[in-house]
């Protein structure tokens, strides 16, 4: 393990700011309106979001087990099809309980440590979460022991740290929230996002033995609002770990 990634891993559980009383109580309501995009920047945000749902849904095959991390409303749902158990891990019930695609759900876990230790998915994968996670190596861990032969894992995050990413929400989210509530957006991002996108790739790429980072509009990192990360196929690492 280089030093990089051993200073990376110290860093972590890591603490959230805290939420003006004024955000914290509307806090439920205002991730429901960006999960449903009820807004008109919200509903940009979703339309550009749906990148990531439709390069997730690409590598769906037929008769697979999938878990899906942070479900929230239950969103993505709606882009699979070929799954014969579809798990998902969220914590707030109040997001998922009035979906229509609920009806589509094999098994619902508050917490991925809630799950049973032998579980196995053909994919594990999660869209905008693994910026929010505060014990992420954790979690990465926890993944990779899920995934079947043959298995993958994937994510899609915004490029947090990137120039068009934080030129995107300070100039048309935050001004957009600010207007609505009044309130500042950048403590609310400063709570959620406490993952860049260049932290992600590399505990993703320590845990998993690599990664394929594609990024959107443009391939390049500051030029791009989100990014898809793939792992290799978790037969090549079993491989790989029997030859070493």
């Amino acid at each position: 393990m280089d030093a990089h990634t051993r200073k990376l891993l110290d860093s972590y559980p890591r603490s959230r700011p805290p939420l003006s009383e004024a955000q914290n109580a509307r806090y439920l309501l205002d991730y429901r309106q960006n999960r449903d995009g009820s807004t008109v920047a919200t509903s940009l945000s979703q339309r550009l979001e749906s990148w990531m749902h439709r390069r997730v849904a690409a590598r769906a095959q037929s008769g697979e087990s999938i878990l899906e991390l942070g479900a929230g409303t239950l969103n993505h749902v709606p882009y699979e099809s070929h799954y014969s158990r579809y798990d998902i891990v969220e914590p707030f019930e109040e997001l998922w309980k009035d979906s229509a695609s609920l009806a589509c759900i094999t098994n619902r876990y508050k917490s991925i440590f809630d799950l049973p230790a032998d579980a196995l998915y053909d994919r594990v994968f999660s869209i905008a979460v693994l910026e929010h996670l505060t014990d992420l190596p954790v979690v990465l861990a926890r993944c990779r022991r899920m995934l079947a032969p043959g298995g993958i894992f994937q994510a899609g995050i915004p490029t947090e740290g990137g120039l068009l990413w934080g030129f995107g929400w300070r100039c048309v989210t935050g001004p957009a929230y600010r207007w609505r509530t009044g309130l500042d957006y950048s403590c609310l991002m400063r709570h959620e996002h406490v993952n860049r996108a260049d932290e992600i790739s590399a505990l993703v790429r320590h845990f998993f033995g690599g990664v394929k980072v594609t990024r959107y509009p443009a391939p390049f990192y500051h030029l791009s609002f989100y990014s898809y990360l793939e792992t290799p196929c978790r037969s090549r690492q079993l491989e790989r770990e029997r030859t070493k």
